[in-house]
């Protein structure tokens, strides 16, 4: 199976992966831009085909998003399995959960800081979940080429495989009573976030080991779910950093 990615980083970061199948740019768009260049030239590196197109067939093969003159052909990720995720951590798991993100913005956000934060895989649901091609692949700055993905069926039983293999699994919810730095990050651990507006389904909260919060002192009641998997995962490097040089 194939999906499209358009625009420079998310090509780039395709090329790099070794997934991209074809390139395709803009009729003149290379002898014009220096950073289409160095992409033409890393992908005649890799022996991808590159092809000159009118900009209207990137218009069409990009739905309309800003694919800044070049789209490519890729191979869809490697589909890993939880228990993948768990043994590939080279030290205690940090995984992030998604139960139904459907905005591609924000997962593409949410893979683009799971990378920056080095996760070590996100787990998603093959339903009630926002393409990863796209429109995601362009919000993730080329992220989604890089991060490993576990596709479930149900997350709420995958939350029951992460703690029958030991990791420990935090909810994120407004009204939860604790703190999310008062959570012990430094053991192995499960950042699970809920969709857009609606929060952690029922079951899938009652499966969480723990429920945590992100205080809010201002006049809003809640952030924006890749800001608050931000702001949470790299509360969990922190952690894991401090008790490295403890």
């Amino acid at each position: 199976m194939t999906m499209i990615v358009y625009g420079i980083n998310p090509v780039l970061e395709a090329l790099r992966a070794g997934r991209a199948q074809e390139i395709r740019v803009a009729a003149g768009g290379v002898q014009k831009h220096e950073r289409l260049r160095a992409l033409t030239a890393l992908a005649r590196q890799h022996n991808v085909p590159v092809r000159e197109v009118p900009p209207d067939v990137l218009q069409r093969d990009a739905r309309g998003g800003v694919h800044q003159g070049v789209v490519a052909t890729v191979d869809d990720a490697r589909d890993y399995s939880v228990e993948d995720l768990v043994r590939g951590a080279p030290a205690a798991p940090l995984i992030v959960v998604l139960d139904g993100i459907e905005d591609p913005q924000n997962l593409g956000a949410i893979l683009r800081t799971a990378d920056a934060a080095g996760a070590d895989g996100v787990v998603i649901q093959s339903r009630r979940s926002a393409a990863l091609g796209g429109a995601a692949a362009k919000a993730s700055a080329g992220a989604v080429a890089h991060v490993r993905m576990a596709e479930v069926v149900n997350i709420a039983r995958a939350l029951e495989d992460l703690k029958e293999a030991g990791v420990w699994t935090v909810g994120l919810a407004g009204d939860a009573p604790a703190p999310y730095d008062s959570i012990d990050f430094t053991v192995p651990s499960a950042i699970v976030l809920g969709a857009e507006g609606s929060g952690l389904r029922r079951l899938v909260r009652e499966r969480c080991d723990f429920l945590a919060r992100i205080p809010m002192g201002g006049h809003v009641e809640s952030l924006n779910v890749s800001v608050a998997a931000g702001i949470t995962l790299f509360e969990a490097v922190r952690q894991r950093r401090a008790k490295v040089s403890a």
